[in-house]
């Protein structure tokens, strides 16, 4: 606890009720766990206020869980969040609190995060400048490459990058955007202090520098695996536009994307082959109406944001543009565009500067494709 350096102390900004809510929340952690084994709505069971959330999942604990909120210590709650490095705000806090999460019908009553004591504020007070990037933790490379192109790209433009911090394109998206200066928000199951999963520990501690690591549940609590769906209401609220970059069809990601819809927010999604299991998510999303994101320019066409103004890339010499075109005409392998080249000691220093230029990717395989074209 209390291991994340700020240039500011921590600052407490939740009111009582808001901190003894996230409390109660925390501690029905497992009573929350069995509705949601048993299919209750889980947006049902955030709305409800403390008493009868006490009545419908408390059972015989209920005296003792309302004897826990008749003991709740605020000031002991705010002593370990600034212990831990956290800053608190509450839905009652017109300054910190994202007002698009109050969009929401269940809006997490306090929020606890880990950065600057301002950047929550900076990064989230203007939705349109929000989008989220989520999608598939086993993602192939094509999906690493096109969200991490993604967080790249939007951060660059301006663009806060909201997304989970999960394996996958979730983590590519989010270092994607550090890489272009750290406009990206993580929104955590569990506590804010608590890298998960566990080996997103140093991009947990990346975005505690430079963006913003938040979750609704106080510090040090555990995930459960209603969690990710309670976290990814909160990921759909505070973006304008959601992106998903590949998912199957039974993913989280389409429950985010089921959110940023119920909220009337746009979706986008990237294709994918047909023939991937991982394409069927956005695919579908696509035929039912989301918008084809093939690129950073097209959400931001979604955010209603002007492109920026592209320098012109570079003149290439002779034998890098002979080469760049016989990979675009199919030639994969080494031998395949020295044969269509014709030039073996040039190609081979042609494809590492087109590789290092971004124009074309070479697999593990060895295999050789065009980037970006």
């Amino acid at each position: 606890m209390g291991q994340f350096l700020q240039d500011q102390p921590p600052r407490s900004g939740a009111c009582d009720g808001c901190l003894r809510r996230a409390d109660l929340v925390a501690r029905l952690g497992p009573h929350i766990e069995t509705a949601h084994a048993m299919r209750l709505g889980r947006p049902r069971i955030l709305a409800l206020s403390d008493d009868r959330l006490i009545d419908e999942l408390g059972g015989r604990h209920a005296g003792a869980l309302r004897a826990g909120c008749d003991r709740f210590s605020t000031s002991q709650a705010r002593a370990h969040a600034v212990a831990a490095g956290i800053n608190t705000t509450c839905r009652h806090e017109h300054l910190h609190y994202p007002k698009a999460l109050l969009e929401l019908s269940d809006p997490p009553a306090a929020l606890h995060w880990i950065g600057r004591p301002g950047a929550l504020r900076e990064l989230t007070s203007e939705v349109r400048r929000c989008a989220a990037v989520v999608g598939a933790r086993k993602a192939s490379e094509y999906g690493l490459e096109v969200a991490r192109s993604l967080g790249r790209d939007l951060s660059e433009a301006g663009v806060t990058v909201v997304s989970g911090m999960a394996l996958g394109v979730d983590g590519a998206a989010h270092e994607g955007a550090i890489e272009a200066g750290g406009r990206t928000v993580a929104v955590l199951g569990g506590g804010a202090d608590v890298a998960y999963p566990p080996s997103k520990r140093r991009l947990h501690g990346r975005l505690a520098a430079t963006g913003v690591v938040i979750s609704e549940m106080p510090p040090g609590c555990r995930v459960w695996r209603w969690s990710f769906p309670a976290r990814n209401r909160i990921i759909a609220g505070l973006a304008a536009v959601t992106i998903v970059v590949e998912a199957q069809r039974r993913s989280g990601s389409l429950i985010t994307a089921q959110f940023a819809t119920d909220l009337d927010r746009e979706l986008g999604a990237v294709p994918g082959r047909v023939t991937s299991a991982l394409a069927r998510g956005p695919n579908d999303l696509l035929a039912d109406g989301a918008v084809v994101v093939r690129d950073a320019g097209d959400v931001l066409d979604l955010l209603g944001i002007e492109r920026p103004t592209l320098a012109p890339p570079p003149q290439l010499m002779p034998v890098q543009a002979a080469v760049l075109a016989a990979v675009l005409a199919g030639a994969e392998t080494l031998s395949a565009i020295t044969a269509t080249v014709n030039d073996g000691d040039g190609v081979m220093l042609a494809l590492v500067e087109l590789e290092l230029g971004g124009r074309v990717r070479r697999d593990l395989g060895g295999r050789y494709t065009p980037v970006g074209i």
